[in-house]
């Protein structure tokens, strides 16, 4: 009778285990939809700026947002003046905690199909939280941080590796030269880019990283594979949910590659200090705008600058995990045994948010030593606005960086603005804000960095990374032995400005 009790109790406590694991997994299944459903009432499709697409004060809040004073209008000078880090990650709620072990869990791991995103980052945890479970919300389970900088201080990076399908490799001196030996390094498609400063270098490293995360994204049971910067969010617009998981499980299986256009933001204040909740207006990419009205408004929504958009215009890709996949530069995947077949988004995007502080046109300038002279900055950057944004920030003075800054970036004429939306060149999104602000108010991140402080700072093993640049390595040697001529690989896709006036000609 002893063992007949011992066996029910067991079966008892494994119908427990597997009934807490159902309601995970059906909590994981209803957060994005409820995160988005919201997002959704609050974004006005138009062109114009709505005031019923704006936070309304009666409107249904997320959990713990109740507890808590309400959040300052964007523009109040105590909203400007917050840059505080406890500020842009909020406040702790006792009611999150259901959010919390939703988003914390495994569970969500076994959803299909799985997606995996991969980064290289300097950034602190102001700016890696929000952007991580934002995309947990959208579906991501496994996220890859290649880092180094402020992403790869102790502080940041315990908290990191607590939450759960992150996993953080460090830049150290064996991993490079581990790297050093690997295909991308040695073939002649990314050979333009070697041996150069600041931008072309970061172009470099990502492809590198990319190649290395895409063994990691096999060994994950990865099926899609997503590389994005701290400063990109998707924008899932079209699919049945706002989910990046429900996008991709409608891509017919013959599909490699899906193409996502970038939207670039075009901020209204030069005091933005966490640009995922203060920027809500963005500038569409010409592969979402009719041909016509994008370059019969081209200087218009230029403003004098080199390009219809400041930094890049040809978007980033998701590709399907499978054989012989390799980066192609750190827009686009490539396949060393077949030419990929792409698609390209008609609604969904991505959403880059460049130059959204005035602090970034000092940045820029703190980490490149390239001279301020038109012939040098082509060595660092390879987009225009780019290189004069160098030029002016080593050049000027505080008072004249802040006024350049205000001319080429802020968006302060309201009768342009409001012409371009109507044009359909300018438009509002309000979804990413809003997931955002609900995870920060209801106290998903500070509860993440408080759970973390119980944790000692890990520094993983060199041999794990190593571990996986042999194995991109062997795949890729297994490849050239089929396919000899290195040669015959296109170059690598670089970071492109959208199409100039001169196309239309």
């Amino acid at each position: 009778m002893a063992g007949s009790g011992g066996g029910a109790r067991g079966s008892s406590s494994s119908s427990g285990g597997q009934g807490v694991g159902s309601k995970i997994l059906l909590l994981l299944t209803a957060l994005p939809l409820a995160l988005a459903t919201f997002a959704f009432v609050l974004q006005w499709r138009g062109g114009v700026d709505d005031p019923a697409a704006r936070w309304p004060p009666e409107a249904e809040v997320f959990p713990g947002m109740e507890a808590h004073e309400p959040s300052p209008p964007l523009d109040s000078p105590r909203r400007a003046a917050s840059s505080d880090c406890s500020d842009v990650l909020g406040q702790r709620s006792s009611s999150s905690l259901s959010y919390y072990d939703a988003l914390m869990s495994d569970a969500h791991s076994e959803l299909r199909p799985k997606i995996c995103i991969t980064t290289s980052t300097s950034a602190g945890l102001d700016q890696i939280l929000p952007w991580i479970f934002y995309h947990k919300v959208l579906g991501a389970s496994t996220f890859f941080l290649f880092v180094e900088g402020k992403a790869a201080k102790p502080n940041v990076t315990t908290v990191l590796e607590s939450i759960p399908g992150v996993k953080v490799v460090f830049r150290t001196k064996q991993l490079e030269e581990q790297q050093a030996k690997s295909r991308v390094w040695n073939e002649s498609w990314l050979a333009s880019f070697f041996y150069k400063p600041c931008n072309h270098e970061l172009f470099v490293k990502q492809s590198l990283n990319m190649e290395m995360a895409i063994v990691m994204a096999r060994d994950a049971g990865a099926d899609w594979i997503f590389h994005l910067d701290t400063d990109e969010l998707m924008h899932p617009a079209g699919a049945q949910e706002y989910s990046l998981r429900q996008l991709l499980k409608e891509v017919p299986r013959n599909v490699d590659i899906v193409i996502f256009p970038n939207y670039e933001s075009s901020i209204e204040r030069d005091d933005i200090k966490d640009p995922f909740t203060e920027v809500s207006l963005f500038k569409k990419n010409y592969d979402h705008v009719p041909k016509d009205t994008y370059f019969g408004m081209y200087k218009e929504a230029t403003r004098g600058n080199p390009n219809y958009f400041l930094t890049y215009g040809n978007g980033k890709s998701a590709a399907r995990v499978q054989d012989y996949l390799r980066p192609n530069g750190a827009h686009r995947w490539h396949n060393y045994m077949k030419t990929p077949k792409e698609i390209k988004t008609e609604e969904a995007a991505v959403l880059h948010f460049t130059y959204t502080k005035f602090s970034d046109l000092t940045s820029r300038r703190d980490r490149c030593g390239c001279k301020p002279t038109k012939e040098d900055v082509k060595r660092c950057f390879m987009l225009d606005f780019d290189r004069n944004a160098f030029i002016i920030a080593s050049t000027a003075t505080e008072d004249e960086m802040l006024q350049w800054f205000r001319e080429h970036v802020v968006w302060t004429d309201n009768a342009v603005k409001l012409k371009l939306q109507r044009k359909g060149i300018l438009t509002r999104i309000h979804a990413p804000m809003t997931i955002i602000q609900g995870l920060r108010e209801s106290g998903i991140f500070s509860s993440v960095i408080a759970a973390a402080r119980n944790r000692s700072a890990t520094w993983k093993p060199v041999v794990d990374n190593l571990t996986m640049v042999e194995k991109a390595q062997r795949q890729a040697t297994a490849a050239r032995r089929i396919l000899e001529t290195a040669n015959s690989h296109p170059a690598a896709v670089p970071p492109l400005s959208p199409p100039g006036l001169t196309v239309a000609d």
